[in-house]
């Protein structure tokens, strides 16, 4: 599904985040940035030495905050690590985390000169976030993103799995339709 907003395109797939060919994919990172599980050890692995070594230079992320290292091995250029908030009942600033996550990272691939970022699911895997709230929070923050910024011309959703593409999908379905 594909979308375009201002002079951009927000597209949803499911895929595999580290075959993208996107100048820049998003990597659901810990604090520490030393790969982990998941999204983040996927991305690690593909990219392979060098990511690793440049996060260790970096030492680490806040959640919320967003940092950025080369692609190594990936077809991306760079990639943007963010660490999402670890969900525990929704009532602990969760939201505005997993909302900077999304917001800072774009706002990083902007200084940077990106035009195109693919990004996962954010805090939905190990981390626990509901799917459907974090697809809401995900899409509001590209959707808003793009209207108020011409310089990304894509924002792709990577996702894995069927179900989280339906999701997505039809939140964003939701989101179009509150607009019109």
């Amino acid at each position: 599904m594909e979308i375009n907003i201002n002079k951009g395109t927000l597209s949803l797939v499911e895929g595999d985040i580290t075959r993208q060919d996107t100048e820049a994919i998003v990597n659901a990172a810990n604090n520490s940035l030393r790969g982990g599980g998941g999204v983040d050890g996927a991305i690690h692995r593909a990219g392979g030495p060098r990511v690793l070594e440049e996060c260790i230079k970096i030492g680490g992320c806040g959640t919320g905050e967003a940092v950025i290292t080369t692609g190594g091995n990936l077809s991306a250029k760079y990639v943007i690590h963010t660490v999402g908030p670890i969900y525990r009942d929704g009532l602990h600033n969760e939201p505005r985390l997993l909302e900077n996550a999304y917001n800072n990272s774009l706002k990083l691939a902007s200084s940077k000169g990106i035009k195109s970022v693919a990004f996962p699911s954010i805090s939905t895997g190990a981390y626990g976030y509901p799917l459907e709230a974090a697809a809401g929070i995900a899409l509001n923050a590209a959707i808003s993103y793009l209207r108020g910024h011409t310089d990304i011309e894509l924002v792709r959703f990577v996702l894995f799995g069927k179900k989280a593409l339906e999701v997505y999908e039809k939140k964003l379905k939701e989101l179009v339709s509150q607009a019109s």
